[in-house]
């Protein structure tokens, strides 16, 4: 840790929400990835987000593309009204009518296009986060990394095992971990100096404001399409500008337990998801909701509490092994092992098994679901089976994943 402070005053946040996340379709279909629901009540961007705020940094741009509006009432309707005098999360998209605007074509390109935010503030450094990753971090850690360094750039680095490096972008380092290269998905991976792990790029960046300016003008007179991993950072590297990388097994949050060191997840498909959503309700998940030291802030909606109803014999209303959102009914029916969004009822007779339900959903009588996700405000008729047959599955137009999560979208 290197606390100095407070170093995150003088740092504004660029988070980049703008990507389609094709390989988590069809859930992505309707809403960009950033938007999706994580753990019932939460969106996959309010982990950035609440990362931000709880490290201090209350000035945020968010940069959203893809069938943004869904999220941009998500960042309004919770994140803009908790900001104070001269703090704000505010949402920025491309304006595709305007004559100098078009659609972003890298990741760094957005960040060029709204360059001038960042050249009007009084900023001294830029925390440019993707917000599509399920984790907690203390930001200004890095940043002060980034200091003590008197680094141009600090990239956020996942330690890896060698034999998973060919998946990621990978640092090479010397030893005090300056980035001496970068290179995306290598056949034989370079290693951390004295171990044999590797540094895998997270996609987050903090940036002083100075060079970031130069490098993207620079940058964008080369390549249209501008993107940090492939253009910016091996430029970086050419000019011989000082980049480190800052190993996120390192970082610690108040209240952080042993198992969640360390924890980033992509979520980029459907199993991997399901698999993160799914170890919410183990006895001790890996990532812990329930550490109110470094709370998962959202929308705070006047729900409700969950309840369940009616306990006869054969019609009793239970909730097993399951996490249930408030505004949600449990009606003479048994959820097991599940994740129950909001504003869902469950109607009698039936069993809902290993299963994640977005907001509003309504399953019928005699309904049995088993590892399954439904997306949201949709409405299982009475005595349907879902998970049992794929092949029905699939004459209903669900999509069946590798591992034989079943999808049920409108």
């Amino acid at each position: 840790m290197y606390p100095m402070g407070n170093v995150t005053r003088n740092t504004i946040a660029m988070v980049l929400a703008g990507g389609k996340g094709e390989r988590l379709s069809p859930v992505t279909l309707n809403r960009p990835k950033p938007c999706v629901s994580f753990g019932g009540k939460y969106k996959i961007i309010d982990f950035v987000l609440s990362n931000l705020f709880n490290s201090g940094i209350k000035k945020a741009y968010i940069l959203t593309q893809y069938r943004a509006h869904a999220l941009n009432k998500h960042i309004k309707n919770s994140w803009a009204k908790w900001a104070g005098l001269e703090e704000f999360y505010d949402t920025l998209s491309p304006e595709t009518s305007s004559a100098g605007e078009e659609w972003f074509k890298g990741t760094a390109d957005a960040i060029y296009q709204f360059m001038r935010f960042i050249e009007s503030s009084n900023a001294e450094y830029v925390a440019i986060f993707g917000g599509d990753h399920i984790y907690k971090m203390d930001i200004s850690q890095m940043i002060a990394y980034h200091i003590v360094n008197k680094a141009d750039i600090t990239l956020a680095a996942l330690e890896v095992p060698a034999e998973e490096a060919k998946r990621f972008g990978i640092f090479s380092v010397d030893e005090d971990f300056r980035v001496t290269a970068f290179t995306e998905k290598p056949d034989n991976p370079a290693t951390i100096p004295e171990r044999d792990t590797c540094f895998a790029s997270m996609g987050n960046y903090i940036f002083s404001v100075k060079i970031l300016l130069e490098i993207l003008k620079e940058g964008k007179k080369k390549h249209a399409d501008l993107d940090f991993g492939k253009h910016v950072i091996p430029m970086m590297l050419e000019r011989g500008d000082r980049v480190f990388a800052y190993n996120f097994i390192d970082n610690l949050v108040p209240g952080m337990r042993q198992e969640e060191k360390g924890y980033w997840k992509d979520v980029g498909t459907i199993d991997s998801y399901y698999e993160a959503n799914m170890d919410l309700i183990n006895v001790v998940p890996q990532l812990n909701l329930y550490n109110y030291k470094w709370p998962i802030l959202t929308n705070q909606s006047n729900l409700p509490p969950a309840k369940t109803v009616f306990d006869e014999e054969g019609r009793c209303g239970q909730n097993l092994n399951s996490y249930v959102c408030g505004g949600c009914i449990t009606s003479g029916s048994t959820v097991r092992r599940s994740i129950i969004g909001p504003r869902c009822k469950i109607n009698s007779y039936s069993l809902i098994e290993d299963s994640i339900l977005f907001e509003n959903v309504e399953i019928g009588r005699h309904v049995k679901i088993k590892k399954a996700i439904i997306d949201e405000n949709i409405k299982i008729p009475d005595g349907t089976e879902i998970g049992y047959d794929h092949e029905a599955d699939r004459r209903r137009g669900y999509v069946i994943s590798d591992s034989g999560i079943v999808v049920v979208t409108k």
